[in-house]
């Protein structure tokens, strides 16, 4: 059985975020693989361990930077990865929202033979939950959405995963696409061996026009959120009071209790 894991690559955590010319502006910005998209790698590399899978294959779409995420996939230990190019993407979402993304998803899952997606339930630079479900829908598949805990059990996969009481588990047949968070699993490190290894590994381009999936959403602009500080200092000596003026602010000011 063949997974394909999609992934991102994304700014770092640690990174600040510039605009230029009412666009995010990534040129000089230090990029990363998309955490909640680690977790689905981690999690196929695992199914191919435990010997549910046979090979593993990770999917991103972007300009030729994004090989860096791609690599890193294949140095975690994904068999091989593909790369759709799109080199006029001026930043990591271009034209492409998730339900364009989706039908490229969809076509090479079909073209690959693939019966499990795996896919961040939520894409840091999106903000967004749709890939998963708009691939699923796509392709006719079952989903699992938030996945803390997969496995596969013959012709089918079973886990838990959240919903707004707790958790719950699950039985679905397969081919299914399923969307990861954290708790899923602890992604490993690349290590120098595997870093070495994943030079050599195939990254197979596509070009994007291929699969006629341009996006009708238009990004017209974007900008940065800036909170002033208030510069509220309160008085620690006494305790007592502190505690008393900072509920009040909190109540009062804040507005974030009642």
């Amino acid at each position: 059985m063949r997974v394909l894991a999609v992934v991102r690559q994304v700014l770092d955590a640690e990174e600040t975020v510039h605009i230029r010319d009412g666009r995010v502006d990534l040129s000089s910005s230090k990029l990363v693989l998309d955490t909640m998209d680690e977790y689905g790698v981690e999690q196929a590399l695992q199914l191919r361990e435990s010997g549910a899978v046979s090979e593993v294959i990770v999917l991103a779409v972007g300009p030729d930077r994004i090989q860096d995420a791609l690599r890193t996939a294949l140095a975690m230990g994904a068999d091989r990865a593909i790369h759709v190019l799109a080199p006029d993407l001026p930043d990591s979402l271009g034209p492409l929202d998730p339900l364009a993304l989706s039908k490229v998803v969809a076509q090479v899952a079909l073209e690959e033979k693939v019966e499990l997606i795996l896919t961040g339930g939520q894409q840091a630079d999106w903000d967004s939950h749709a890939l998963g479900a708009a691939t699923a829908e796509r392709l006719g598949w079952p989903q699992a959405t938030w996945a803390h805990k997969l496995e596969i059990d013959g012709n089918s996969a079973t886990g838990t995963h959240d919903v707004d009481s707790g958790s719950v588990s699950f039985r679905v047949a397969l081919p299914l696409v399923v969307t990861t968070q954290q708790g899923l699993n602890e992604p490993r490190y690349p290590t120098v061996p595997n870093i070495m290894k994943a030079k050599k590994k195939e990254i197979r381009q596509e070009r994007l026009e291929r699969f006629q999936a341009a996006s009708k959403v238009e990004l017209i602009s974007s900008e940065i959120q800036v909170r002033q500080r208030m510069k509220k200092i309160l008085d620690g000596k006494d305790v007592a009071v502190a505690a008393s003026q900072f509920v009040e602010f909190l109540r009062n000011e804040a507005r974030v209790i009642p």
